[in-house]
């Protein structure tokens, strides 16, 4: 039997996903967490073997940035990184700090435990891309990885000649980037454009690379 130890801030998703993994007889759940800053604690004096990680989680601590400890640390205890935010970047951020598995939450069991399954018999389960969501016109599939990167500084506030410094770019080709995804997504202005890109979860602006 696998102890499973699941952080997970909200507390509706923590106990459906607490009844998902107690269907299965393979599975023994230790005490659930809110925050990731405590997995590492808990892990230290623990016998965990497999960790449900959310991405975003209580007192704003990243979970991909958690398990990137753990997997450095204890690289034997198996890490499956959950959201349901439709962030591109999440799933290249996961592979690249090594975890097992990447799981879009369902609200069933069945989907759940069959990634469990499969991670712990030794197999790596990504899914093939984030979702396709639509922000105005266009689709998320229809911009540019830099496009996304611009409309990520964008959605956090910043300036034309601040989203060129951090992108090393020009103040004119930032303001090139941002007059293409407007006319991709048909939106009046730079406001309402960084105002829905926010809300659709596409760009997350406190994005950390690792």
């Amino acid at each position: 039997m696998y102890n499973v130890l699941i952080v997970e801030d909200d507390p509706m998703a923590r106990k459906l996903l607490e009844i998902f993994v107690s269907t299965s007889e393979k599975y023994h759940l230790v005490p659930s967490l809110d925050s990731a800053a405590m997995a590492e604690l808990y892990c230290m004096t623990n016998q965990v073997d497999l960790v449900l990680m959310d991405v975003c989680t209580a007192m704003d601590m990243s979970g991909i940035e958690a398990a990137a400890k753990l997997k450095k640390n204890y690289p034997a205890i198996k890490i499956i990184i959950i959201t349901s935010q439709p962030e591109y970047s999440y799933i290249d951020q996961a592979r690249k700090i090594g975890v097992e598995s990447f799981w879009y939450k369902e609200p069933t069991a069945e989907a759940l435990l069959k990634v469990m399954d499969r991670t712990m018999a030794g197999e790596s389960i990504y899914p093939d891309s984030a979702p396709v969501i639509r922000l105005g016109a266009a689709l998320s599939e229809d911009f540019t990885e830099r496009e996304l990167e611009v409309l990520r500084e964008l959605v956090s506030g910043k300036t034309d000649a601040a989203i060129a410094d951090t992108l090393c770019l020009s103040v004119t080709r930032v303001k090139q980037h941002i007059q293409h995804i407007r006319e991709k997504t048909q939106f009046a202005n730079r406001t309402e454009l960084a105002v829905r890109a926010r809300e659709s979860g596409l760009v997350i602006s406190d994005y950390k690379p690792m």
